[in-house]
């Protein structure tokens, strides 16, 4: 960005000047700055599952699940969310990555932050997760949705 001639009045086009924009950006500086926000947000949602708002029981028969699991349904659109999030954030880190050396130990690596991810929810929800298959199937979404679109693009195509 060239930052030493900033428009005169940023105040009413800034959301403009911080754009992307081909043949002033380039393509490997917007790939670096997507990676660090799709790892800023995976850490973030990773860290949220794993330890959720409002933490867990301390002791009695409820010990080690979230105490925020008590209200279910806003529980469940809170892990649907962040479930969401993390997976659309591992989906970016994946595509962006593919042809990086140590593609394959990346790949390992997300896949298994998003079973520790799992096994960790299974934990604190145990016993009251009628719905959970829902958050599981929610970790697909991202990808089935990329898949299809690239599935239709190709389609057109022909």
């Amino acid at each position: 960005m060239n930052m030493a001639n900033p428009p005169q009045n940023t105040s009413k086009n800034w959301f403009k000047y911080f754009q992307y924009r081909e043949g002033r950006d380039s393509p490997g500086d917007a790939r670096n700055m997507l990676l660090v926000i799709a790892t800023l947000i995976a850490g973030v949602t990773f860290q949220a599952g794993v330890s959720p708002p409002g933490g867990v029981w301390q002791d009695g028969e409820k010990a080690g699940r979230a105490i925020y699991a008590s209200d279910k349904e806003a529980f469940y659109v809170f892990m649907i969310s962040n479930t969401l999030a993390l997976s659309t954030s591992v989906l970016v880190i994946i595509s962006l990555t593919i042809g990086f050396p140590f593609h394959f130990e990346i790949m390992v690596a997300t896949i298994s932050m998003i079973v520790t991810y799992a096994s960790s929810v299974f934990a604190v929800t145990k016993g009251g997760a009628t719905k959970f298959r829902y958050v599981l199937l929610t970790v697909l979404v991202p990808f089935l949705l990329r898949g299809s679109i690239h599935m239709f693009r190709k389609l057109r195509s022909m």
